[in-house]
């Protein structure tokens, strides 16, 4: 569900920067996208998958570095002028250093994971997982608090090849990063009612 006012013009970043500071937008194949901000599940389920991930591979602590792991990174792409996937990860050998700090990402991720929830489920899944094989993500993972799984898909020929589900208590090693294993317990231990999120 898109709750962002339909438009008869391209959307543009001004659009964007007009939304409430409650909600976030995208810009797809000029469509405006907006959503209100997730809630805390949604922050908590972001923040300890980007933990599982940073020290091991973008610290190089615990596993073999080499990517660098962004939180909601802005980026900028021909056909999308404003882009966030929850979490996404590029290797270095593409992107040696960060843009500045006044810069947008302008390359595609090697890896986006987005996390699922009421109001942005159908844009995920439909979409972006659209978007994301046309641009040319190598790997895309969605996280679903409400059934506590995570799925593993690879871009093989411009289809989405499902390498695997994985849910409940499992330890996991997930592609891309394969390195270090991954207690998918802990990213739903703690959370609050399903059922009432209202995100």
């Amino acid at each position: 569900m898109n709750l962002a006012k339909k438009l008869d013009r391209p959307a543009t970043l001004a659009d964007v920067n007009d939304l409430p500071p409650t909600w976030r937008g995208e810009i797809l194949d000029g469509e405006l996208y907006a959503f209100p901000r997730p809630r805390a599940n949604h922050a908590n389920i972001e923040d300890l998958a980007i933990a599982d991930l940073k020290n091991p591979f973008q610290r190089g602590r615990g596993g073999p570095g080499g990517w660098w792991i962004l939180s909601e990174p802005g980026i900028e792409l021909p056909r999308a002028p404003e882009l966030s996937p929850d979490i996404a990860g590029w290797r270095r050998e593409r992107m040696p250093r960060l843009p500045g700090p006044k810069v947008a990402i302008t390359l595609v991720p090697d890896w986006a994971c987005e996390i699922l929830s009421k109001g942005t489920r159908s844009y995920d899944l439909v979409k972006k997982r659209r978007f994301y094989a046309e641009v040319g993500v190598g790997w895309l993972w969605y996280i679903d608090p409400r059934g506590e799984t995570l799925t593993v898909s690879q871009l093989v020929e411009g289809k989405w090849l499902e390498l695997g589900v994985y849910g409940g208590d499992e330890k996991v090693r997930a592609a891309p990063f394969e390195a270090v294993e991954i207690d998918l317990a802990e990213w739903w231990e703690g959370n609050g009612e399903q059922e009432e999120e209202e995100e």
